[in-house]
């Protein structure tokens, strides 16, 4: 893949997922605050089960940005576009799907 188009899917995704993690940290402080005020509440549980949602897809947004950081890595080093695992080249199209792949599609089925 081009390390221009390489760089440009890179920053998008970054952007994209910086976007969400804030919106989703923004939303889970309101939430919060919102719960602690006194009131009615026809549910307790409902509170804390969408905390607890919202906890885990703040650890999965950020653990996809330290997968695009390690990509930008990979691109700034020359070996970008390159399996981890096994140096294999990851096709262009698995690239453009998920620019930060550090897998050929073989091997991420096999790590499961």
């Amino acid at each position: 893949m081009d390390a221009n188009r390489a760089k440009e899917l890179l920053q998008a995704d970054r952007q994209r997922t910086e976007r969400l993690l804030k919106e989703l940290v923004d939303r889970g402080r309101e939430d919060r605050t919102a719960s602690s005020e006194p009131g009615d509440m026809f549910d307790s549980a409902e509170p804390l089960v969408a905390e607890g949602l919202d906890d885990a897809l703040v650890e999965e947004l950020r653990g996809r940005l330290e997968a695009i950081t390690r990509a930008e890595q990979r691109l700034a080093a020359g070996s970008y576009g390159y399996s981890v695992r096994s140096g294999a080249l990851i096709p262009d199209d698995r690239l453009e799907a998920d620019p930060a792949a550090e897998l050929t599609v073989e091997e991420a089925r096999q790590a499961g």
